[in-house]
């Protein structure tokens, strides 16, 4: 047995890896040899190992976290599987946040924050069924998605009489965790099962609308707020977008949202 074993070193470059990251994966239980002489301390790892060494070293240059790692190794194929896809949404996600992050940056760099005509109107009251989600500032739209998953599915039974757009709501301060909601304009529906009944009222807002692919909806918010402040009012929750034209009828650049803040004067 002990002549079929591994010194660290000779393991390390079996596969690829430092001495120092060996040790590391001990230390945190990812990989432990399977001796260590009781004496000198010196780790002995059999070659079989080789297979789940390289499989750390692989999905830590992907990024993965130590835990996700060590939850993936001791799982079965099918729970590996799960695992593995889980992190790969999680990275899809980020990389289509860094793209609407480098097709903001272009189009600041290329003619600076774009102009956005920004309106005081009145509203009126609107009752809405809504379904909600709870979700933090980086899964906005993975909760807007979930949202919509449900609430389509209702109105397109015909139980409820609805009348387009569909709205989405937010609250002012994007904390870590903050519910969000979509919901529909309709006049009756109390007694269908699903989505709960929501009226907001009427009053003074401003509004805007942005043209273009909701990763770049934070240039209209940009405006909007701003030019809330400049005129001494008050933004109140909450927040409503308003989705004009829709993925599903346009492409991304041509998407068109209203974006609608109560406001009142402010007290200071």
């Amino acid at each position: 047995m002990q002549d079929a074993l591994l010194t660290i070193g000779r393991f390390a470059r079996l596969c690829r890896l430092s001495v120092k990251q060996l040790r590391h994966y001990d230390d945190t239980g990812l990989l432990a040899p399977v001796r260590v002489d009781s004496g000198s301390g010196y780790r002995y790892y059999a070659p079989e190992q080789a297979r789940d060494a390289l499989t750390i070293a692989l999905l830590r240059e992907m990024d993965l976290p130590l835990a996700v790692i060590a939850q993936a190794l001791a799982a079965g194929p099918e729970r590996r599987a799960g695992i593995l896809r889980a992190e790969r949404d999680r990275l899809a996600e980020r990389i289509s946040r860094y793209q609407a992050r480098l097709e903001m940056l272009e189009r600041l760099a290329e003619g600076g924050l774009p102009g956005y005509e920004v309106r005081l109107g009145r509203e009126p009251e609107r009752r809405l069924a809504v379904v909600r989600a709870v979700c933090s500032p980086a899964g906005i739209g993975a909760g807007v998605e979930e949202c919509m998953g449900r609430l389509l599915p209702l109105l397109g039974t015909r139980a409820i009489a609805w009348e387009p757009p569909l709205w989405g709501l937010y609250p002012l301060d994007l904390e870590e965790r903050m519910e969000v909601a979509v919901g529909a304009q309709t006049p009756q529906g109390e007694g269908v099962p699903g989505p709960e009944f929501e009226v907001l009222p009427g009053g003074l807002v401003a509004e805007t609308t942005h043209l273009g692919s909701y990763g770049q909806l934070p240039l209209a918010y940009n405006a909007l707020f701003a030019a809330i402040h400049e005129r001494g009012l008050r933004p109140r929750a909450p927040v409503r977008e308003a989705y004009l034209v829709g993925p599903a009828e346009t492409p991304q650049e041509e998407l068109m949202t209203r974006l609608v803040i109560p406001v009142q004067e402010s007290t200071a």
